[in-house]
């Protein structure tokens, strides 16, 4: 096949754009090809090799079985068209169906074990919330990056975008700067340590936990909140905990686990690392976000929510949230990049407040099975919310909604220093808001 030279030059510079490098020899061998024989426009060919990734992490076969036909009397510009069209109809046909997991059979994790690193970082403040958006109900969670990326590697997670590389960097003076951190005393604040890494993975590496509790200690106006995938709990079941410190894990099916959550402790251990901290009197909660829609999801969330509701009474947990697969493009390019066996992102996307998400009738399922399995007791005295969700769903899952974002995070808040006040066995919260 004889390509013009202005063309090959072309393909070197477009194919940059595109997710071409990271595909297997072979299949950089078949794209190129198509693309000189159809001369490709930058469009098609990102759009063919988004596709052949997807299809390799999805184990549904190669690029060339999917790109089939033949020349059927086509003129060369209709062949293309129509040849593309088939591509994208077979890729939207394997979103559509439900995905299908291995029971037991992990699969092997991203590149290397991430290194820690001490690097001094050059201030120290509260943020917001990382993923928050105007679009959604949001409970405007402030956020302190104790820690900078995060070592584990769930194929989802967003925080990959935000870093590159395999290294976690902790900051030499953060309990210093922790210290001198401005709190007002006559304000709540709900503070979150797990956006931009995991709370608990690394324990109490360079001092990051007891700078933490010092701090939860000298600030009762403070919810702090750890977030974490971890079961590393043996510093904090050593160590007094003050009662306005908040432990939670985000769960998932073993399933999802072994198949998606990377590195990350097992569903099992994160329940009985709660559990042990519930026993000293920690009060916990729990995210179930994201809630992924798979064949046989149902099942499988509804025992881990029986499970919950026997190991666990309600006046040890403070909140359940609900959210599911949300991404942004910079995210599902990086899981491209990454190249993982993978069916995160064999869904059926639909745009969703400025993101990408499942349609809405698949949320209200998810959403809806979760609520309605707890028990009347655990709905009345477990704080339960959708994160990253419209304000659409609230009524329709949970009977009611919140007409602003600072009535949301008011409830929140409310909840949470009942149970605080509660542990202390004072009668009273820790402040207003």
């Amino acid at each position: 096949m004889q390509v013009s030279q202005d063309y090959q030059q072309k393909f070197q510079k477009i194919a940059q754009g595109t997710l071409f490098a990271k595909l297997p020899a072979d299949e950089q061998s078949f794209v190129r090809e198509q693309a000189f024989r159809y001369r490709l426009t930058l469009q098609e060919l990102r759009l063919m090799c988004e596709i052949a990734m997807d299809l390799a992490m999805w184990q549904q076969g190669g690029i060339r079985e999917a790109w089939s036909g033949d020349d059927a009397g086509d003129q060369q510009r209709a062949l293309k068209k129509r040849l593309l069209q088939q591509l994208r109809e077979h890729w939207e046909v394997l979103k559509q169906a439900p995905n299908l997991y291995p029971a037991s059979v992990p699969v092997a994790g991203p590149g290397p074990a991430a290194q820690p690193v001490v690097r001094n970082k050059e201030k120290l403040g509260l943020g917001t919330c990382p993923v928050a958006s105007p679009r959604t109900r949001c409970c405007n969670l402030m956020t302190l990056d104790a820690v900078d990326n995060c070592g584990y590697g769930c194929s989802y997670c967003s925080i990959q975008s935000f870093f590159s590389g395999q290294q976690v960097y902790f900051d030499p003076e953060f309990a210093r700067k922790l210290a001198a951190l401005p709190i007002d005393p006559h304000k709540t604040y709900h503070i979150g340590t797990g956006q931009s890494s995991d709370s608990l993975m690394w324990g109490n590496s360079n001092g990051v936990l007891d700078a933490l509790i010092d701090f939860a200690f000298r600030h009762p106006n403070v919810v702090l909140e750890l977030k974490t995938k971890s079961a590393n709990v043996g510093h904090l079941c050593r160590t007094a905990l003050p009662a306005n410190l908040i432990c939670t894990w985000s769960l998932n099916p073993a399933v999802i686990v072994n198949n998606e959550e990377h590195g990350t402790a097992s569903l099992e251990k994160r329940i009985d690392a709660a559990e042990r901290l519930a026993q000293r009197g920690c009060i916990v909660g729990f995210h179930f976000h994201p809630i992924i829609h798979y064949d046989g999801w149902q099942r499988d969330y509804g025992d881990i929510f029986n499970h919950l509701q026997r190991r666990f009474t309600t006046d040890q947990v403070a909140m359940v949230s609900l959210g599911t697969l949300t991404f942004i493009k910079p995210v599902m390019r990086k899981i491209r990049e990454q190249g993982v066996p993978s069916q995160i992102l064999k869904l059926p996307l639909v745009e969703a407040d400025g993101k990408l998400s499942y349609p809405d009738d698949i949320k209200l399922s998810l959403f809806s099975t979760a609520y309605n399995s707890f028990s009347p007791d655990w709905q009345r005295d477990v704080f339960f919310y959708l994160c990253m969700e419209n304000q659409r769903f609230w009524k329709p899952v949970f009977g009611f909604d919140y007409p602003s974002n600072q009535a949301f995070e008011d409830a929140m808040k409310q909840s949470y220093l009942r149970k605080i006040a509660a542990r202390r066995g004072d009668g009273h919260g820790a402040g207003t808001g």
